[in-house]
């Protein structure tokens, strides 16, 4: 009979179930004994049982940031879900403050038992191009890769300097390397010679991959493809087919997830999906948990003896309805509600931008006529990745204004760290009929990126987001919302669930105002990530990504 889990305070405690071992690949009725958080024995047990024990999820690349919350409050959600641990990137606040953000990062993980293990980041800033909060070299970044809680190379997105063989972004790898911890990737739609540069250079990982056959190119160069499914970029569907096919050489990760939906599932969902469409149980497992513990030689237990005691109990292997979750040997979620405590966070922060007008977003011209083409980007719902079109706009008074009716809206970026003039642009497929949405999320450096109907409404959402020092915000003729972001204009310092309640009300507003994107603030905080093909906006203006150099309007 098990013992009750609140005695294992006093010593030892077992759980009996039926044992999913992914390493063996069986499945035995036995019985668990739990002692000091480890697994201390496990031993057969032919009874019949109700539930099955399974080792605990891990998301193989997320940015923690990308949920709004910090990491001690972004585990209370995540581990009711199944998910035991992450492999963490913490360069959306490193980019905003520098290493004292990625100290925050592990200061305030370091008060939850889940398991986060955190990157070096390789990119602060992404591009040359970019204007972040701060510069981190190679010789911070092997300082960085110095201390043991830090497990790997975060995702070397400047893969142009890659390729070229820049020095400085070689002695990055380098220190990796020459510490032996894992080198992540970032090269979206690389192919050919190139990509075998890139995996030659020691890059172990790629999450970018959107098409099967990329991913099968750089599996054959040696190379982890993590299967994306997050809150903007959802790629599962097109890789799903790699765990059957190559099991070993894939794992599961969510990269960015908003409060909203990490509310509602994590990776328990894409193992559900995986296992809807056939797919081996141990297979699954060995995305959803064995590989990235190998690969990053995570702390965490995969049900052996002597590992530490992370797992689950379901009811079913189909359903796979989670009824309990242990984190280190101790329940720290029933029936999806978690049993840890939520924790203060402290809310570092920089912000030095000031209120702007709306005649600081207009774009003058000297075209004769009623119209003029101009580059405009094109969003693509569900991906990171854009088009590059060439589009007439409005010519009105002098100036290029924005066409609701033909779904071109005005874009722009604002420095957060520079009182410059707002880089201005043009957008399609938002869907804004009226007003405007904006928001200091924006990768990687973190800027305040907007998109609107007209300029006013643009520079209304924008000093919504400067009045609060950070934060996602909508006006529009239902009035004006706004999310305060009050560490380093990215989380929130409020409980996890009150955060999803005012994400969601404003993903609502911006669906209410036109928007036909699932996610529109997950997608507009990517429109300025110069790394992303293929047209991008950053705080100087037009970006072309696939040439990676600044480009006019109308050049």
């Amino acid at each position: 009979m098990e013992d009750h889990p609140d005695s294992r305070r006093a010593g030892p405690w077992t759980i009996s179930g039926n044992l999913v071992d992914p390493l063996r690949r069986s499945i035995r009725p036995a019985t668990l004994t739990i002692r000091d958080g480890c697994i201390e024995s496990i031993t057969d047990d032919p009874r019949p049982h109700a539930t099955w024990l399974l080792p605990g999820f891990v998301d193989a690349h997320v940015h923690v940031e990308s949920s709004l919350l910090p990491p001690a409050e972004f585990a209370r959600l995540a581990v009711a879900h199944g998910t035991v641990a992450t492999v963490s990137d913490p360069h959306e606040i490193a980019n905003v403050l520098g290493i004292p953000g990625v100290d925050f990062m592990l200061d305030d993980a370091s008060r939850s038992p889940f398991t986060f293990c955190f990157g070096a980041p390789s990119c602060v800033p992404a591009t040359p191009f970019d204007h972040a909060g701060a510069v981190i070299d190679s010789a911070a970044v092997a300082a960085l890769l110095d201390r043991p809680e830090i497990g790997y190379l975060s995702e070397m997105m400047n893969y142009p300097g890659v390729i070229a063989g820049d020095a400085e972004v070689l002695a990055k790898i380098a220190a990796a390397k020459a510490r032996g911890k894992p080198v992540d990737g970032h090269a979206p739609r690389l192919r050919g010679p190139q990509a075998a540069a890139y995996a030659a250079a020691g890059i172990t990982t790629d999450h970018e991959c959107v098409e099967l056959a990329e991913a099968l190119d750089k599996i054959g160069l040696g190379m982890k493809i993590l299967i994306r499914e997050g809150s903007a970029a959802r790629n599962f569907d097109s890789l799903a087919s790699l765990i059957d096919t190559h099991p070993d050489r894939c794992m599961l990760c969510s990269d960015d997830k908003h409060p909203d939906q990490l509310l509602l599932g994590h990776i328990d969902g894409l193992v559900r999906r995986a296992r809807a469409l056939g797919s081996d149980l141990f297979d699954v497992l060995q995305a959803a948990c064995v590989n990235p513990v190998r690969h990053y030689r995570l702390p965490v237990g995969l049900l052996q003896p002597g590992d530490s005691a992370d797992f689950l109990e379901v009811d079913d292997l189909d359903a796979l309805r989670i009824r309990r979750v242990f984190v280190r040997g101790e329940l720290a979620a029933a029936d999806g509600v978690t049993t840890w405590p939520r924790v203060e966070s402290l809310a570092p922060n920089r912000f030095d931008a000031h209120a702007k007008r709306a005649d600081d977003f207009a774009i003058a011209t000297s075209a004769p006529g009623p119209t003029a083409m101009v580059r405009v980007i094109e969003a693509l719902d569900g991906q990171l990745v854009t088009g590059s079109l060439r589009l007439p706009v409005p010519v009105a008074g002098g100036r290029l204004v924005a066409d609701p009716a033909s779904d071109i809206l005005t874009i722009a970026v604002v420095d957060r760290y520079d009182d410059r003039p707002p880089a201005v642009g043009f957008i399609r497929n938002v869907g804004l009929r009226k007003g405007a949405i904006a928001s200091s999320v924006s990768h990687d450096s973190h800027n305040i990126v907007a998109v609107g109907a007209d300029a006013a409404a643009v520079a209304r959402a924008v000093n919504l987001v400067i009045e609060s020092r950070g934060g996602l915000s909508v006006t529009g003729p239902e009035g004006d919302a706004v999310l305060p972001l009050s560490i380093a204009g990215l989380m929130s310092d409020r409980p996890g669930p009150e955060v999803a309640a005012a994400y969601s009300d404003l993903d609502r507003r911006a669906k209410t105002l036109g928007s036909t994107l699932a996610a529109p603030f997950m997608t507009l905080s990517f429109m300025a990530l110069l790394v992303i093909p293929s047209l991008k906006i950053g705080p100087e203006g037009l970006f072309d990504v696939d040439a990676f150099h600044p480009v006019g309007l109308t050049d």
